[in-house]
C-alpha cells in the first residue's frame, strides 16, 4: 500500500480534512468493489479502524484516543450517511439544515436560526452529497435541470440548487420533520390552538366540510394538516397527493401519491393535477393534496364540488383572503375563457374553512385565525372569522403574548355539523384564553 505522505494544512480544520481524506483514500484502496458492497456499517468500522491504526503509525500522526472515535464515525458518515449533515440529522432538537456554500451552515432549533461550527472541505463535497441523496430516491440534477425537490429515507424534504443557477456553488436546505407525531396534546401544550378552536375544528374534519390550510413557509401547516388528518373516520378510503411525500397520514386505508419529474429526454413528467384527476378515478372519500401551487387547484375544486367533500390542503399565503386570492389565481390557470366571477362562486362553494397559521417572532407557530367562506357578495368573498389572537406585545423573554379570541360569530356550518350529530357547546365560541408568559 502506498505511504504517499499527507500535506500538513496550516489550519486545523484543513488539517481534520486532510487526514479524513487521506484514510478514505486509503481504504478504498484496499478493498475491491465486491468487498465495498458486501460490507455493512459493523464490518467497515473494523476495516477504518485498521486503515486509522496504520496511517498514525505511518505518518507519525499526534491522535487520541477520542480523535480516533470521531475520524471514524466521520468516515462512516461520509461512506454510508451525509457526511458533515449526519450529526445534525441524529439531533431531534432541529428542524432546518440550511447549507449556503460548503463552509456555512446554518440550523433552526427552537425556531432560532443559528451558525453551526459543521463545514464541508469544499464546494465538490457539497455536490458529492446532493448527488448521492437525489440518486437515492431517482432523481437527478445536473446542468439542464439545476433544481431538485427530494426526500430522505426519515421523509425530511430537501432542496437543492447548484450552478449556474446558485452563484455561491451547491446549496442545500433540508426540511426537518421530527420522528416524534405531534398530538392534539402536544399542540394544545405549545398553545398552538386552544381547545375550543381544535374542538371546533375537529366537528369540521369528520363533518366532511372542506379545509385549506394557509401560512408561510415553515409555519406549521404540514403539521396541521396531519392532525386534522387523524379526525378523518377510519373506514373512509383517503389518496394523498404530494410534489414530495412529506405527510404522515396514520389511517390505514391510505393511498399516497407523489409527482414525478421529466426524464433526460424532458418527457414522462407526471403533475399535480395529473394526479388529482388520476385520483377521481380511485374512488376516494377524501382528497388531500399537499400543498395547491399551480392548475391543480382547479381539479382539487372541482372534486370539492362534486361528491369529494372533506377534501383538505395548504396553500402559501399571508392571510385567509390572501390564501383565497392565490387560489383564484390558481384555478384561472388552468381554464380558459371562464369569468372572475363564476370562478370565485365556484371556490366559495367548494372551500368552507380556512385555518391561517403564523411563525412568531419568537419562533412559536400559532394558529391566527380560523374562518369560514360565508359565500360572495357584489363579486367580492365573504369571509368570517371564528376565531383569532390579538397580540398585546412581548414579554421578558421575547415571547408573544396576547388572547386566543372568539369573535362570537356562528359559523353557518354549524347546522352541518349538528346534521353529523357533532354537537358543540356554545362557550366556544365566546372563549378568550391568553398566552402567558412561561
Amino acid at each position: 500500500m502506498s505511504t504517499r505522505p499527507i500535506a500538513r494544512p496550516t489550519t486545523g480544520s484543513d488539517r481534520w480534512f486532510g487526514i479524513k481524506s487521506q484514510i478514505h483514500s486509503k481504504l478504498l484502496n484496499t478493498l475491491t468493489p465486491e468487498q465495498l458492497r458486501s460490507l455493512n456499517k459493523d464490518g467497515m468500522r473494523e476495516q477504518i479502524g485498521i486503515v486509522v491504526e496504520r496511517l498514525v503509525q505511518d505518518e507519525s500522526i499526534p491522535m487520541t484516543v477520542i480523535e480516533r472515535e470521531r475520524l471514524i464515525e466521520e468516515i462512516l458518515d461520509e461512506v454510508f450517511g451525509l457526511g458533515p449533515l449526519e450529526p445534525l440529522l441524529k439531533d431531534p432538537t432541529i428542524s432546518d439544515i440550511l447549507v449556503n456554500g460548503f463552509d456555512s451552515i446554518y440550523i433552526e432549533r427552537g425556531g432560532r436560526l443559528v451558525e453551526s461550527n459543521i463545514r464541508f472541505k469544499d464546494q465538490a463535497h457539497v455536490r458529492m452529497i446532493i448527488d448521492r441523496i437525489v440518486s437515492n430516491v431517482g432523481r437527478r440534477i445536473d446542468d439542464s435541470s439545476p433544481i431538485v425537490d427530494a426526500r430522505l429515507a426519515d421523509g425530511s424534504r430537501v432542496c437543492a440548487v447548484i450552478p449556474p443557477l446558485s452563484l455561491i456553488g451547491p446549496v442545500l436546505s433540508i426540511r426537518r420533520f421530527g420522528k416524534k407525531l405531534l398530538t392534539t396534546e402536544d399542540l394544545l401544550k405549545n398553545e398552538t390552538l386552544t381547545t375550543g378552536m381544535l374542538d371546533f375544528l375537529s366537528g369540521c374534519v369528520e363533518a366532511r366540510l372542506n379545509i385549506v390550510i394557509s401560512g408561510g413557509s415553515g409555519c406549521g401547516k404540514t403539521t396541521m394538516l396531519n392532525t386534522l388528518s387523524r379526525f378523518i373516520p377510519e373506514e373512509e378510503r383517503i389518496v394523498t397527493i404530494e410534489d414530495t411525500a412529506e405527510l404522515q397520514i396514520q389511517q390505514s386505508h391510505l393511498v399516497r401519491l407523489e409527482t414525478r419529474p421529466p426524464n433526460i429526454e424532458d418527457a414522462g413528467a407526471i403533475t399535480q393535477r395529473d394526479l388529482v384527476i388520476n385520483a377521481l378515478r380511485m374512488r376516494p372519500d377524501r382528497i388531500i393534496v399537499g400543498e395547491c401551487r399551480g392548475a391543480e387547484a382547479l381539479d382539487m375544486m372541482q372534486a370539492m364540488n362534486t361528491g369529494h367533500d372533506g377534501s383538505m390542503t395548504t396553500c402559501h399565503a399571508n392571510s385567509p383572503v390572501d390564501a383565497f386570492s392565490r387560489l383564484e389565481t390558481m384555478v384561472m390557470m388552468g381554464t380558459a375563457g371562464v369569468p372572475d366571477r363564476v370562478v370565485r362562486q365556484m371556490l366559495a362553494s367548494a372551500i368552507n374553512i380556512v385555518v391561517h397559521l403564523t411563525k412568531l417572532t419568537d419562533g412559536t407557530r400559532k394558529v391566527t385565525s380560523i374562518s369560514e367562506v360565508a359565500g360572495v357578495e357584489s363579486d367580492h368573498v365573504l369571509m368570517q372569522d371564528v376565531f383569532v389572537i390579538e397580540r398585546s406585545g412581548v414579554g421578558r423573554r421575547g415571547r408573544v403574548l396576547g388572547t386566543f379570541r372568539a369573535t362570537g360569530y356562528r359559523p353557518l356550518c354549524l347546522s352541518r355539523l349538528k346534521a353529523f350529530g357533532i354537537q358543540l357547546s356554545p362557550s366556544i365560541f365566546e372563549e378568550l384564553v391568553e398566552v402567558k408568559e412561561k
